[in-house]
């Protein structure tokens, strides 16, 4: 025993009949130790209540049994937004399952990527999920070229042959979301797409324009937001002023959407009688709006969930050796706003 009661490996290796390398070696992972040795030490291990140290384990595997959520976004949309609410439940259902502990990563733009960067290449976490990246933080270039396990919620902007990611089909989405409005009759379709700097907008705002192309409508009713509900709000108010006629709204997500409805609601604007809208995400924002909104379901904490166990492979050296892309099919939700 230690000075505080608790058994040692030594006493451990002593029970066991083993040198205390090999107790060390079988509670460490079991490398180099027979059968009979290992059942030796785990019957003393569970007899004595011996728990390992965790900074000798660590010294031991060159594990630190956690993994990080990396969030290139300011601390503000990270709160609000229910699409990191989601994520987080995904990652942490499938880590509390192997009894790992998730580290939050705020990596914004300047000093504070560049110091995130370098937390991950000294080790500091066994890999690293990547959310809600964008087009210059450098995360998919810089973390492809290191031997950090590591998977991305979503397409990376470069680097996509080289890291492992797991998206929904957002220009697949974001066609069938205005498609939807074209066989309701709308043809003066206007979109509010997200940032231009993330692949999620960019994909959302192809399937729009794809979609209104094929049908042979105009191209140009078009504001940009940045997935939060005000400019949602600022986006509609341009929108509206700008093509006053417009019978449909494409929303690149649900946040946005709120806002464009309150907009649309102040303006006297009924929905869907005058204006038909659909948003995207469905994470719990589209039941509350008035009306309830149509939506794209992304399903968020599924995604989470993949992209944590993908990289759970990666860690334990289960991998194929080439990075492995998940493609989901979205699912347009229909409700009174459509």
């Amino acid at each position: 025993m230690n000075g505080n009661g608790s058994p040692t490996l030594d006493e451990v290796a002593r029970v066991a009949g083993v040198s205390r390398a090999t107790a060390s070696r079988a509670i460490n992972g079991g490398m180099r130790v027979s059968p009979q040795a290992l059942a030796s030490v785990e019957s003393a291990v569970r007899s004595l209540g011996y728990v390992p140290n965790p900074a000798a384990r660590s010294l031991v595997t060159r594990r630190t049994d956690s993994v990080a959520v990396v969030v290139p976004e300011p601390d503000e949309r990270i709160f609000s937004d229910p699409f990191f609410a989601g994520t987080l439940r995904g990652v942490t259902r499938v880590l509390t399952e192997h009894d790992l502990q998730l580290v939050l990563l705020l990596a914004r733009p300047g000093a504070s990527s560049a110091r995130t960067l370098r937390y991950l290449n000294n080790r500091h976490v066994d890999g690293a999920l990547v959310v809600s990246h964008h087009r210059d933080d450098g995360l998919a270039e810089q973390l492809a070229g290191t031997d950090l396990p590591c998977v991305f919620g979503g397409r990376p902007w470069t680097a996509g042959d080289r890291v492992a990611y797991v998206d929904v089909d957002n220009v697949a989405g974001a066609r069938q979301a205005t498609e939807a409005l074209i066989e309701r009759g709308c043809r003066r379709i206007a979109t509010i797409a997200g940032p231009a700097d993330m692949t999620a907008a960019a994909d959302r705002l192809e399937g729009w324009r794809q979609a209104m192309a094929a049908a042979g409508l105009p191209l140009d009713a078009v504001h940009q937001g940045d997935f939060t509900q005000e400019s949602g709000e600022v986006a509609a108010l341009a929108l509206l002023e700008t093509h006053p006629d417009l019978d449909g709204l494409v929303v690149a997500s649900d946040l946005m959407a709120a806002g464009a409805l309150r907009v649309l609601a102040r303006a006297g604007r009924r929905v869907p009688d005058e204006v038909a809208v659909v948003g995207y995400d469905d994470l719990g924002v589209a039941e509350r709006t008035t009306p309830p909104l149509t939506t794209m379901r992304q399903p968020v904490e599924e995604m989470a969930e993949r992209a944590t166990r993908l990289l759970l492979e990666q860690i334990e050296g289960h991998g194929s050796g080439r990075p492995m892309r998940v493609i989901i099919p979205p699912q347009l939700v229909r409700r009174a706003s459509a």
